[in-house]
């Protein structure tokens, strides 16, 4: 929204004086990634925003654009919401250490925690003589990235009356430790099972619909504990159930489990990386699979980047973060509101 609680718009000089602090505070946490970034020898790049897809994960929405060349039929493209493709492209060209402060949009997000235009810090690892760009790499890449916001910030992470000090050892909880612990469902036994997993649902009190999938389910479980996770101490919340690895590599060490994990504070979701996977044939079925199911939930669907799943043949082992920094910012910062760390908020 572009208005404050009082209902006056945010170039209102009394309203912008109450935001200054957090912008400014924004900028410097900013320029502080930037130089951790620099000094561990990443190559700042800038992603084209107007893609062919705006990504095709089945819950997310792209904004389209209308792309009108000149003596030709006008076309549909999208504005991504993330820059992952183009990024992964570069790593198929032959980049090995690379980040983006790139602006993204996701249709229809607007919250205290969301907002339809934000910006995503994405980087990512290829393997090299010296590194095999393991995506515990990134994991660490992670928990130095909030570390220095924290540091540029005032005092520990803060939301909503919750705390949590990244500077503490961070808590490593698998997906499976996750709902034993915080749902008490043995994730492990319904792995193969739609029904077996929503017997486990019902039976712990939430709800289980006729026509929930397996990952309609999933879902409905994470929600549930993700505002467990991150009091105190940063928890990562790895090994994610190869249904849900998204654009990850299966685990070596059990294909059942996939190289996925995502970064929490205060019960909020700050970053979400994978091992990337690099077979085209799979990614593609992921792609395809995604797209059915937001055909059948929302009566739409994204066109596949042809041009993405080549270049995945060709790029090496890579590991990659996208952590959202307006969020980093916000609990850093100490603030209620996504609207206080965004210079001109998106208009509502």
């Amino acid at each position: 929204m572009t208005r404050s609680d009082s209902g006056r718009p945010f170039w209102h000089a009394d309203i912008h004086a109450d935001r200054r602090p957090f912008l400014l505070g924004r900028t410097r946490i900013k320029a502080a990634l930037r130089q951790w970034f620099a000094s561990a020898g990443f190559i700042e790049v800038e992603c084209g925003a107007v893609q062919v897809s705006p990504g095709n994960e089945t819950h997310l929405h792209g904004f389209p654009v209308l792309w009108q060349p000149e003596g030709g039929p006008a076309e549909t493209r999208y504005l991504h919401t993330s820059p992952e493709f183009a990024a992964k492209k570069l790593l198929a060209a032959g980049e090995t250490r690379i980040v983006d402060f790139a602006r993204v949009w996701r249709n229809g997000e607007l919250g205290p925690l969301h907002s339809p235009e934000f910006t995503m810090v994405e980087w990512y690892r290829a393997a090299t003589a010296e590194s095999g760009a393991d995506w515990t790499e990134v994991i660490a890449d992670t928990l130095a990235l909030v570390r220095t916001a924290q540091h540029m910030g005032d005092g520990p992470l803060r939301w909503r009356g919750r705390s949590c000090d990244a500077m503490a050892e961070p808590e490593m909880l698998s997906v499976a430790e996750a709902f034993a612990r915080h749902a008490g469902i043995d994730l492990a036994a319904c792995l193969d099972s739609r029904d077996a997993l929503a017997a486990e649902v019902a039976r712990v009190g939430l709800d289980v619909r006729a026509d929930d999938t397996w990952s309609d389910l999933f879902s409905r479980v994470i929600v549930a504990i993700e505002p467990q996770l991150g009091h105190g101490r940063i928890t990562f919340l790895t090994h994610y159930p190869v249904a849900e690895a998204a654009l990850a590599r299966p685990w070596p060490a059990d294909p059942r489990w996939a190289e996925r994990f995502e970064a929490y504070a205060c019960g909020v979701e700050l970053a979400n990386g994978f091992g990337e996977l690099t077979d085209a044939a799979e990614q593609r079925r992921r792609f395809e699979a995604d797209m059915d199911e937001k055909q059948r939930l929302y009566g739409r669907r994204y066109p596949i980047d042809e041009d993405f799943i080549e270049a995945l043949s060709h790029m090496p082992p890579a590991s990659g973060v996208a952590l959202g920094f307006e969020r980093l910012a916000l609990l850093a910062l100490g603030g209620t509101d996504i609207r206080q760390v965004i210079w001109t908020p998106f208009p509502g």
